[in-house]
């Protein structure tokens, strides 16, 4: 179905996701690609890869030398991240794996990063022991979680629509994606044995095309939105997207578009 903002929903979730998450993944994936000083020829694995954002930009930065594999629970997401692996470098690996149980050999990895999937882990201290084992002593991690939502208006009017259109078990859900201090990443990061282990708060400023189309859209690749439509219908998830676009009303240009920011925890250690 489609609305008057031209908004149709269409594809898969993990489809969806690569659409609607790519606007405010790529500036954090080149800074956990950053934070590790990828250099042409590593190895690296993209932990908790979703579709392959970060393994991508990874894979343009080792060159031909290199080597980069991609692990996620999620089935679809694995499938979207293959089919869109470029083929001008030797291929991405993906692999369907559990954090807690990763299908590497010990030590196989110069580089492990992981783009806002850390606070998702049901085991925290077990992905990071995992991670621990998969990594080469004196090789480097990073990972990037989202700062307090507060700090994200994008996510606090998304928090306040999921509420208001899901209820309040399902925003309460919501708020794990919130879950990533640095008190909490550094901890578990330590106990894994990293040592130099940092947490650095950053920020961007985020582009988005006309908000009446995005809202719904992005909003309906989450598996908040997919609950919203699995109980209530598309056209709750609709009403919900529009909520998000009213409630940034005030950040918002007269053509629709918005300039937001973006703020994340990036945590970073050294095996």
């Amino acid at each position: 179905m489609a609305d008057e903002s031209g908004f149709q929903l269409k594809g898969s979730a993990p489809e969806r996701y690569e659409r609607y998450a790519a606007p405010f993944m790529a500036p954090f994936v080149e800074a956990i690609l950053d934070a590790v000083d990828l250099y042409p020829g590593a190895t690296v694995l993209d932990l908790a890869c979703g579709t392959g954002f970060a393994a991508r930009a990874a894979a343009a930065r080792v060159g031909p030398a290199g080597r980069v594999s991609g692990a996620d629970i999620n089935t679809g997401m694995i499938g979207v991240a293959a089919e869109r692996a470029p083929r001008m470098y030797p291929d991405i690996e993906f692999n369907v794996a559990s954090a807690e149980r990763l299908p590497y050999e010990d030590a196989a990895f110069d580089v492990v990063v992981c783009q806002q999937g850390v606070q998702f882990f049901p085991d925290l201290d077990a992905a990071f022991a995992e991670t621990a084992r998969v990594t080469r002593p004196g090789g480097r991690f990073a990972a990037t979680a989202w700062a307090a939502r507060e700090l994200i208006p994008y996510f606090a009017a998304q928090y306040e629509a999921v509420e208001e259109h899901g209820g309040k078990e399902l925003a309460e859900d919501y708020e794990g994606a919130f879950s990533g201090t640095s008190e909490r990443l550094s901890a578990s990061l330590r106990g894994a044995g990293f040592h130099d282990v940092a947490v650095h708060r950053i920020t961007f400023g985020i582009p988005f095309p006309p908000l009446d189309a995005y809202a719904p859209g992005q909003l309906s690749s989450t598996s908040w939105g997919q609950a919203i439509v699995d109980t209530a219908g598309e056209d709750a998830l609709l009403r919900a997207g529009r909520a998000v676009h009213t409630k940034l009303a005030g950040h918002t240009a007269p053509d629709g578009t918005a300039t937001l920011p973006f703020t994340a925890n990036l945590l970073t250690g050294i095996r």
